[in-house]
Parts: structure tokens; sequence; C-alpha cells
């Protein structure tokens, strides 16, 4: 009941302001409509704007709606909403009314989450699909729930105006949505409409415009029907497309794109037509609908109506469904799947960017579908895979990047350069590590180029002035390179960034610190990084190693016996060197007599055993990357690997699951105490097993399972409770599943990277993870 004064009058319940500050992705989810709606039902007075840290508002009102509205609106926060921090004061009532949502503040520094790119949400499509709404066939439709973020933003807070829409003044119909707190692009800055928003271009192989608007978009269906490629702008750059069904268009794009086997993508209308391909179950299906519409790996259907070189001799399909009304109206009026690649030509980054199009696809793209919303940044496609757990991350990319990494506690500004293969970049902004886009391999000037452009972009973004550089021991990594050139540039940021304090960071170290980051995991753990290359600190290629320690200090505890790599890096591509470095200590020049090593060129096999003889060419590896490339060799992969990793899966691919036991892989105890696993007997074992005539199946299996055990052995012996393992080599599925399970199996608490690729592209968040680490210590 109410209270009453003492002539008898009801009281007045007492007023309560409060100011609410929220840090996290709070900016381009609709969040201040949300904000805007909940406040004005509850009858509250008050004010929201974006700040370069997140978010804060203000309500007022009687002191018990505003209790009742702090307690609701953390649970009813927009579905993209990620709320980190949040700190509520009392200020004194002003008495005003109505609520606004008011311009943002521009501090110095900008720490506010950049919200990445969102797939068409459910009802923006109806609007597409709907003859009857004014958005119908719209390739540009939009709201507070999906649409472009990442890829449009130039600067925070996250406003129109601080987007590539800004060029687009609305008009009325869309003024009147945005600025209507029922309708839900209220205050979305992507919005627009036909009548105000982007325009579709049709342009030939030499640039010239043929059609704009609808008649461009069919003569793009047309050209695909009629089996041509197509290079199509999306979200974060062009994509080119082709006919997933016609054998020879999908032959004469890998021509022209000079990718010799690796798989293409496909795009797909929806879940329907993708469970026609591959098989589909509940995670991947969740995985595919969800915001990000990453590709999914997944076992290819023997059914499956695809050409044979869309991904030839593999039995998984990289689906995705479209991440974009443009890619909705494509996919549904070519009807058949479309191969849908990165719009580049191998080794080189994605082109953004109308006019650098036309010139680095041509001769590869027969024509153009564009349009003319900038892009502010390269945005490739995310990639993912499925374990026994679920969806895990390969490549962070679209609908992925740039959401941050959240630590335990703040920590220096630190900007971390990453490897060479899988570039990332990333940086730490308080209690947070931005970890950039995919940005490819740094292989090339124009991987270089866009590497570059990457830094500043992450820099500028931000505000940030880093008080160190975290980068890779490898002095001819493309990211060490490019650091060390900045001193040579006369430029204020390159001068800047080169005084800046360096600080290196041995790879396999860095695999495990991301995989603590990412799952705030404190403490001593056993690291297993496994994985192809990266220079050890007694100056060998590592690959095989295991240490205890934590982000501040590691020992390395078990490594893989090191072998000679004839070629250095060529033995990457072509797993027979591998072999005949693996055999060469034991065998000598009968080594290269083994039939698979045979198979080399005369000359050439020659050439390896006279480097071998010399030392000379021939770096000593403890790779596990290199150690499946000659067990692939010695059991039939007997030829030069199209694309990285590719003998390594074809292994992977042929193990029979059902097969039991292992072959033996022993664990020797070194000289240092270090446990050294002895790969050359299990390469011995896979040899002697495909000459008694064993399966293929079963051999495959029982390598993987050798590993496993040595695995197990050395976490037994070590006697750490909490095991990581991480590196490239557990993109493998079924190595990863095996590992797992049997770890968990003896007592082992096991961390596994996710969201954070456990290959390359997480190398850059664990540089800063152990740089800032080392800056506490003092290091």
């Amino acid at each position: 009941m109410t209270d009453a004064r003492p002539d008898g009058a009801p009281s007045v319940p007492p007023a309560r302001r409060v100011v609410v500050a929220v840090r996290g992705a709070v900016q381009g989810v609709g969040f201040r409509p949300f904000v805007h709606r909940l406040a004005t039902s509850l009858g509250l007075s008050g004010v929201v704007r974006n700040r370069g840290d997140g978010a804060q508002f203000e309500v007022e009102g009687r002191a018990d709606v505003v209790a009742a509205f702090l307690r609701r609106w953390r649970d009813e926060v927009p579905p993209r909403a990620a709320v980190l921090d949040v700190t509520v004061a009392d200020v004194a009532p002003t008495g005003a009314t109505g609520f606004a949502i008011a311009a943002s503040d521009a501090p110095s520094e900008a720490t506010a989450v950049v919200l990445a790119d969102g797939a068409t949400c459910d009802a923006c499509l109806a609007e597409v699909l709907d003859p009857a709404d004014r958005r119908h066939r719209h390739p540009f439709a939009s709201c507070t729930q999906c649409g472009p973020r990442f890829s449009i933003v130039t600067g925070l807070p996250y406003d129109r105006a601080r987007t590539t829409m800004a060029a687009f003044p609305l008009c009325p119909a869309c003024r009147a949505e945005y600025d209507d707190p029922r309708d839900r692009r209220f205050h979305a800055q992507p919005l627009a409409c036909p009548a105000c928003g982007p325009t579709l271009s049709w342009r030939d192989a030499d640039g010239r415009v043929l059609a704009d608007g609808a008649a461009a978009l069919a003569a793009a269906v047309a050209a695909l029907r009629g089996g041509a490629i197509v290079a199509a702008k999306g979200l974060g750059g062009f994509h080119l497309l082709c006919d997933a069904r016609s054998e020879a268009a999908v032959a004469r794009l890998r021509v022209r794109k000079a990718r010799e086997e690796k798989p293409f993508a496909l795009l797909v209308r929806d879940l329907d037509a993708a469970r026609a391909l591959v098989e589909v179950p509940a995670a991947a299906a969740a995985a595919l609908r969800s915001p990000v519409a990453p590709i999914v790996l997944l076992p290819r259907r023997p059914d499956a109506d695809v050409a044979p070189a869309v991904a030839p001799g593999n039995p998984r399909l990289g689906v995705m469904l479209p991440a974009t009304p443009l890619h909705h109206l494509l996919a549904r009026d070519v009807e058949p799947p479309l191969v849908a690649t990165s719009g580049n030509r191998s080794d080189e980054p994605i082109c953004w960017r109308d006019d650098e199009a036309l010139v680095r696809l041509a001769g590869v793209a027969d024509a153009f579908l564009g349009h003319d919303r900038p892009v502010a940044r390269p945005v490739d496609d995310a990639v993912l895979a499925v374990d026994a757990r679920g969806p895990f991350t390969l490549r962070r990319a679209r609908g992925l990047a740039p959401m941050p990494v959240r630590l335990a506690a703040p920590v220096p500004c630190v900007l971390a350069l990453g490897g060479h293969l899988k570039g990332t970049v990333a940086l730490s902004v308080g209690d947070q590590v931005v970890l950039s886009q995919h940005l490819g391999d740094l292989e090339t000037p124009e991987a270089l180029d866009a590497f570059d452009a990457a830094v500043r972009d992450l820099l500028a973004l931000h505000r940030a002035e880093p008080v160190a550089v975290a980068h890779d021991l490898h002095p001819d990594y493309g990211s060490t390179r490019w650091l060390d050139g900045l001193a040579r540039r006369d430029e204020p940021f390159a001068r800047a960034l080169a005084a800046t304090p360096r600080v290196g960071v041995q790879h396999h170290p860095a695999h495990v610190a991301a995989a603590l980051a990412e799952h705030r995991v404190a403490g001593r753990v056993l690291g297993f990084a496994w994985d192809g290359a990266g220079l050890g600190l007694d100056g060998t290629t590592w690959g095989g190693e295991a240490f205890v320690g934590d982000a501040a200090r590691v020992d390395r505890v078990a490594t893989l016996r090191p072998f000679p790599l004839p070629g250095g890096d060529a033995a990457a591509r072509d797993p027979r060197r591998a072999l005949l470095g693996v055999r060469f200590p034991a065998h000598g020049r009968a080594a290269a007599d083994e039939p698979a090593v045979a198979t080399l060129p005369p000359a050439q096999r020659d050439g390896l055993v006279a480097a071998l003889e010399r030392g000379v060419g021939c770096p000593i590896a403890s790779s596990v990357g290199r150690l499946f490339d000659a067990a692939a060799a010695a059991m039939g992969f007997h030829r030069r690997a199209a694309y990285e990793g590719q003998a390594a899966t074809w292994l992977e691919h042929l193990a029979d699951p059902a097969a039991t036991g292992a072959l033996p892989l022993p664990v020797a105890c070194g000289p240092s105490g270090t446990l050294v696993l002895e790969g050359a007997v299990l390469v011995e074992a896979v040899l002697d097993a495909a000459r008694r005539g064993a399966p293929a199946g079963i051999i495959a299996m029982q390598f993987h399972r050798a590993l496993v055990e040595a695995l197990v052995t050395v976490a037994r012996t070590v006697g750490e409770p909490r095991v990581v393992l991480t590196g490239g080599c557990f993109q493998n599925r079924l190595l990863r599943d095996l590992s797992r399970e049997a770890l968990e199996a003896a007592g082992h608490d096991v961390v596994l990277p996710r969201d954070v690729p456990c290959n390359d592209g997480g190398v850059a968040l664990g540089q800063v993870v152990v740089a800032a680490a080392r800056l506490a210590g003092g290091r």
C-alpha cells in the first residue's frame, strides 16, 4: 500500500536517477534502441549514448521502477550484444522528462568492441523475398540485428557518420524507420533501401559498365548459368563464383586462379541444399545458420552433385549459407550450388575495392558484379570444422573478427604481428585482445601491403599507441621482415613503431599462450604445440614440442627427435623429402632406395642425398607436421603436395576409425632429461606394415593412435593435471578427438582452442599474452 502523509494525502514515491556504464559488444547491435524502448515502456526518463569504451545510459523515475529496469535490462539485451562490465552510480535526479538517444562521446581512447559483420536475419530475408515489401530483392537490406559492421566502420564510437554508409543520405521512408523506437531499424546505421541505398553494377572484363541495379543482378545470374566465372562483391571483398556442377567452369577457375587442388568452398541457398551435399549434424547446422554464416567443412554425401574438380580426392566439402541479401538472391536465382572462393589469385590477399578487382582479377573473372558501398577493410569468409564436441575455428574472419578475447586483468598496450602463414595481428586494449581478421600468407608483395594496412587500421581504429611490439623469432617471416623494414621508412607512423620496444616471442609458447588466453586459464599447464615449423630457441626448426609453465615462462619437457629436412621449406611441399630426411640418420644413402623416395627424379634424389651427406641445406627439425608427411609418403603419397597440409589431410581421411591398436612410438629420456619421441621408429613401423600388405586404413589409424599414446605417456610422466593441445596438427579432427578422449580417460583436464585457431592464425594472440607477462615481470 502507499504510505500517507500526516495530512492524509498519498505520499509521492521517491525519485531515483542512475548512470550505467556498459563495456562490451554493445555498439551496432541495437543496444541504444533497446535501452530507449525498455525505459520508455516503464515511464522512465533519461538518455543513452555510445562512448569510446561501449555505451552509457541514465534513467530516472520512481525508485522502484528504476530498480525494476536495472533488474530487467541485463536479461533482455539484444541477442548479439555481449556485456563485459557494468558500473552503476546513483546521481541526483534532475526532474527532466522524455528519453533521448544522444550524440556519441568521442574520447581519446577507443576501447569499445567493434562488432563483427552479421549474416542476413530472417526478418530482413523475408522482406527481400516478399514481392509486396518495399525492400523486395534489395541486395543491401539490414537492421540492428544483421548486416555489415566491421567491414564498414571507419571510427569509434559506432555511428553512421563513422561508416562507409555516411555517403548515402536516408530517404524519408528510411529516416522514419531510423527515428521510430518501435521499428527494428531504429538507429540501424547501415539502413538503406532501393531509393537511397547502394546500387549494383555489372561490368565486363574490361571494366565497362553494362548494367546497374536489378539488371546487373539478372546479368550475373545469366552469366553464371552460362558457365561464366563472376567476381561478386560481398561484405568484405570479392568472391569468385561459378556453377559448382560444371566441371569445365571449375577447371577453368582452377587454371586462372592458379589453385591446383585445394578444395573450393560452396555457396548453397539454404540448409536443405547443404544437406543434399554433405552430412550436417545439429552443431554444424547451428553454425551454418548463425550470424557468422561460416564455411563449415563436413563429410561429403556419396551422391553430392558437384563437379569432381571442386574438391579433388577429398571426402569433405566446405559449404556456407548466404551472408548477404545479394548472395541469397544469387543462390536462389542460379539454383545449383556455386563455387564461392576468395576473390584473389593464389597467395594473394582478397580483392576488396572495385578498381583493384578489375586489375588483379583481370584474366580470372569473365565479368564483375560490384556495388558502390565502399568496404572499409578486407574481410574474408570464416572457416570452421566440427569435432566430437562441436565446431572449432580454422580461419577467424567475417562474422568472428574482430570480436576480442577477454583477459583476466588489464595488460599494457601490446601490438603483436603473428607469424608468416595464416597471418593475423593483435592488439591489447585494457583487458581485451583484439585479434584481426585473417590476412593470408605473407608470401607476396601484395600480401605484405595488406598486412601493413591491417596494422595501421587496427591502431587507428582503437587510437592506440603500443608500449611494445611482439614478433616471432624467425628473421625471414614476412611479419618480422616488415618490422625490420620500418626503420628504413621516412614517415611518422613507421618511425614511431620502429622506435617502440620489441619483444621476440618463440613460436610454440605463443601457441600455448593463445589457448590459455582463450579459455582464461591461469597457472601451470603441460602444453603440446605440434605443427609444421617454427624457429626454436636453439636455432633448429621446432614443431613437436611440449612445455610446462604459464604465459610468463615455459620449459621444454618433450620433443620429437630431430631429423634433417632436405631442401628446407621445400620438404613441406614434397612428403618424399620428409621421408628421406627421417630415415637418413639410420640408413644413410640407402634411405634413397625406399620405393617412395625412388619416385623422385633421379638427379633431384641424388642431389638431396649429397646435401644430406654434407649437411648443407638440410635444417634440423623436430616437426610432427613433417612426420605426418613422411608417413603419408610411406603409405603411397608419392608426389608433390598441391597445398599446405595436403599429405597430412590425406592421411587423416585414409584412417579407418574402426581399427584398433597402435604402431610403436617409443618415448625416451634425453641427456638433459627432456623426453624424446622416436618418430623414426614410427615411420619404420608404417613402412613395415605397408610391406606386409596391411590395409592402408588400419595403418593410418594406428599411426594416429601411436601419436596419442606417446602424448599420454608424456603427460603421465610430467604429471601436470591440465594439458593444452595446440598447433596446426590439431586441426586434424581425428588426432584432436583421440587425444582429448585418451587424456581425459587418464584423468587430465584438456584445453583445446575452439574460438581462436589452433593454427598460426592464433599466434598473434599468444604473442600479446607472453609479451604482456614479460613486461609485467620486468623481463
